[in-house]
């Protein structure tokens, strides 16, 4: 069985540096509502050059507007303000990428985004609001950021909606600023925020639509509401993480699918948006193992909703670098990936050809929709020695619309701290 997916592999794969590959690509991006772009690991630099480069293509060649990665809220928007030239905004890309202080700040505060970053900026100078691109985050991670940066906005502002904001801001001070603390308390003695964060939400609900007139008024006033709705999307998720890993992974995907609907809200009627997110929330669930567990993710919530508008590529390599942490929290290190495991999709990819390759999927019957293979899968935090945990049983062919495969990889160039090799 091996040696014919080998050889089917063999017959649909192209050469992924020639430019009419990439223009092939490109091309089945057409029209779409939605492009996914994954990564098999969040520390690999090859995985964020090529999405960086394929956003570029399809900002300039396709008039995509945003673009919302597996980030903070508050962090990237710091950076969006920066790359669309608002006034009072970072001096450089470099500066604004300083707001990325948090562990793994690796994942962005990095140079493939300041490079891209600054491209972003070169190419928003001078058009039209409604014409720039933007950089945001969609994560639930920075409830005491994002609580802050509401407060800083309201106290401007003063009147009820401070009021409110205060009040939920209390709530949560009360548990020392440790999210765990906070999860036990609302899930096992009802003792949580709920309440006053859908207070606030409620009060800051499209109030963007009537601010203005200026485009970072508007977008001010628009970053207010979504960080009401990151502190809502973190209390659910730490609240419900205390009794449901698997539930409290689908509110921080449901999360991430209500915000890129809020982003084209914002940007009008036909902004299409680019997502740049782990494998694990861009290729559909419901070709993995994920399902057996309940879980849903970004892919198969925009698929279910919106059907071939939605494009997914998947990305992986058989070997090399990668930063990474051995534990949460723990500094970060260039770890070696080892050669992928015998009979997993990377071995049959090298088994292939060493050449990195395009694989393009279409309905027709294939031998690789047969039996589900492994896919590894690499986070902030990893063990080499422990590979074996790292795959996802996957149906390739199902759980994306193309994928992207580069045979050796090096590791992410963080901005901040030496790098410590492994």
């Amino acid at each position: 069985m091996s040696s014919e997916m080998v050889q089917a592999i063999r017959k649909m794969a192209f050469p992924f540096h020639k430019k009419e590959t990439k223009d092939r690509l490109i091309e089945k991006m057409e029209g779409k509502a939605y492009v996914l772009l994954g990564e098999s690991s969040h520390g690999t630099s090859e995985f964020y050059t090529v999405r960086a480069e394929l956003s570029q293509r399809l900002i300039q060649e396709q008039g995509f507007r945003f673009i919302a990665v597996e980030g903070d809220w508050p962090s990237c928007y710091a950076l969006n303000r920066y790359v669309k030239g608002y006034a009072g905004a970072a001096s450089s890309a470099r500066e604004a990428l300083k707001d990325f202080d948090r562990w793994p700040s690796w994942m962005w505060a990095n140079e493939e985004i300041l490079a891209f970053a600054e491209w972003l900026r070169e190419y928003n100078t001078g058009k039209p609001p409604e014409a720039k691109a933007g950089f945001y985050g969609m994560d639930v991670y920075s409830l005491w950021e994002s609580m802050s940066d509401i407060l800083a906005y309201l106290s401007k502002k003063n009147g009820a909606d401070l009021q409110a904001a205060k009040k939920a801001f209390e709530c949560f001070e009360l548990h020392n600023r440790n999210e765990q603390a906070y999860g036990i308390s609302a899930s096992l003695y009802g003792e949580g925020c709920e309440d006053e964060v859908i207070a606030l939400l409620s009060r800051l609900r499209d109030q963007w639509k009537d601010a203005g007139p200026a485009a970072d008024e508007r977008e001010d006033a628009f970053s207010a509401e979504l960080n009401a709705m990151a502190v809502k999307g973190a209390e659910a998720y730490y609240r419900t993480m205390i009794r449901h890993d698997a539930e409290s992974w689908n509110v921080r995907d449901r999360h991430m699918v209500d915000v890129l609907e809020k982003l084209t809200a914002f940007h009008g009627e036909g902004a299409r948006g680019i997502v740049w997110a782990h494998n694990t929330h861009v290729g559909d669930a419901r070709y993995t193992d994920m399902a057996e567990d309940g879980m849903v993710n970004i892919g198969q919530l925009l698929h279910e909703k919106l059907g071939e508008k939605v494009y997914a590529v998947g990305f992986g390599t058989y070997q090399g670098s990668v930063i990474a942490g051995k534990e949460w929290g723990a500094p970060q290190k260039i770890m070696q990936a080892p050669a992928a495991m015998p009979g997993s999709w990377e071995d049959l990819l090298h088994q292939a050809g060493a050449e990195d390759k395009l694989l393009l999927f279409d309905k027709e019957a294939s031998i690789l929709d047969e039996a589900p293979l492994g896919h590894r899968a690499i986070g902030v935090v990893y063990h080499p020695a422990w590979e074996r945990g790292n795959y996802v049983p996957t149906t390739l062919t199902k759980r994306y619309d193309a994928f992207i495969y580069i045979g050796r990889t090096e590791a992410l160039h963080p901005l901040k701290q030496e790098r410590v090799f492994v």
